[in-house]
């Protein structure tokens, strides 16, 4: 069975309010700033971390992770999925599909003797869409949705790369 603590740690993300989900690196440093900040404030750096989750069970086996069309470069990092406590002792199985149409992926398969999995580096390039394929769940996934500025980035590296020369 799945620790409490482990479960509160999962469901933590459901409880925040939007504002306490997003946080930004500045010069290797982190602090918080609300979604209500992001428009008006011009310190705000190009990178952005925000923590993502979903629940799939029940009536609810597909969930989608969807990037805004805009010039931002977007990766999702999964970090865990977990069984929830109320899930049957059965093979729970959870694929993972992008958003061309390629056939989907197996990324977990999870039952009470294995209810979690931890990944240290499962990097997903949106559109993403999970399913739960077998299982009636709980399954909690969740992650961090990295955005990046790729023109500030290329200007940043370009820096680099003439410091190392001259």
């Amino acid at each position: 069975m799945l620790s409490n603590m482990v479960l509160d740690e999962m469901l933590l993300v459901e409880r925040l309010p939007v504002e306490m989900k997003t946080c930004f690196v500045e010069n290797d440093s982190m602090f918080s700033v609300g979604l209500s900040d992001l428009s008006s404030s011009s310190s705000v750096s190009d990178k952005a971390c925000v923590v993502w989750g979903c629940v799939l069970g029940g009536s609810e086996t597909t969930a989608v992770f969807k990037a805004d069309d805009d010039l931002l470069e977007n990766q999702l990092f999964i970090k865990t999925i977990c069984l929830g406590e109320e899930a049957g002792d059965e093979m729970h199985v959870v694929t993972v599909c992008d958003g061309v149409g390629s056939k989907p992926l197996p990324i977990a398969t999870l039952r009470h003797c294995m209810p979690m999995i931890s990944f240290s580096s499962l990097e997903l390039t949106p559109p993403v869409t999970f399913k739960l394929c077998t299982g009636k769940g709980p399954v909690y996934i969740s992650g961090q949705h990295i955005t990046l500025n790729p023109i500030e980035m290329t200007a940043d590296e370009d820096e680099d790369e003439e410091k190392e020369e001259g």
